[in-house]
């Protein structure tokens, strides 16, 4: 067991987004299981670029939620949760990895559609990198659609760059796309 670098709850940081709202990035709680599950059926529904492709239920959120939340006790991850208004809209997450690639971690992120081009993405990925460093983490992967040039876009812009590709990697509505891998080392 390690400290923890957020605990559920912990607010990390607040944002203003450009089209006025004011975002509060924080560790989720249970509180947040209706807010998650409908956040993540939004983005399955939207067919977002995200590896989920069916409606998760309440039941398989809070099966999910309860894991997160127990390693975020534990200091074994980093999850940071974005809200708008009482609202969900974003969700990120680092796991590290074990081992001898210990000082390494996998990143996830999703943003809800409509609070994409707003500054949330950017603001939750520096949130992400800082929590990491904190976390003592040397380098971040993330892998990515070659589809979704506006994510790609947004990683190199806060550091990351493309070390190499899945051909095919990803088989979705009957066609194939690459998957990209980014990497960041982080100083």
């Amino acid at each position: 067991m390690t400290t923890p670098v957020l605990r559920p709850g912990q607010v990390h940081s607040k944002l203003t987004l450009s089209d006025g709202d004011k975002a509060t990035l924080r560790g989720p709680e249970w509180k947040d299981l209706d807010g998650l599950t409908q956040y993540i059926n939004d983005l399955v529904r939207e067919h977002a670029q995200i590896g989920i492709i069916t409606p998760e239920t309440r039941e398989a959120e809070a099966q999910w939620l309860g894991q997160r939340l127990a390693e975020l006790e534990n200091g074994g991850m980093i999850m940071l949760v974005a809200e708008v208004g009482g609202r969900v809209v974003s969700v990120g997450e680092v796991r590290p990895l074990t081992g001898e690639r210990h000082h390494t971690g996998y990143l996830g992120i999703g943003v809800a559609k409509s609070k994409r081009g707003t500054g949330l993405g950017k603001g939750m990925m520096i949130a992400l990198l800082e929590l990491a460093k904190r976390m003592k983490l040397k380098i971040v992967i993330l892998d990515v659609f070659a589809t979704n040039t506006v994510a790609i876009r947004l990683y190199e812009s806060v550091g990351f760059k493309e070390v190499g590709r899945v051909p095919k990697g990803i088989h979705r509505n009957g066609k194939f796309i690459d998957l990209v891998r980014m990497t960041k080392e982080l100083k």
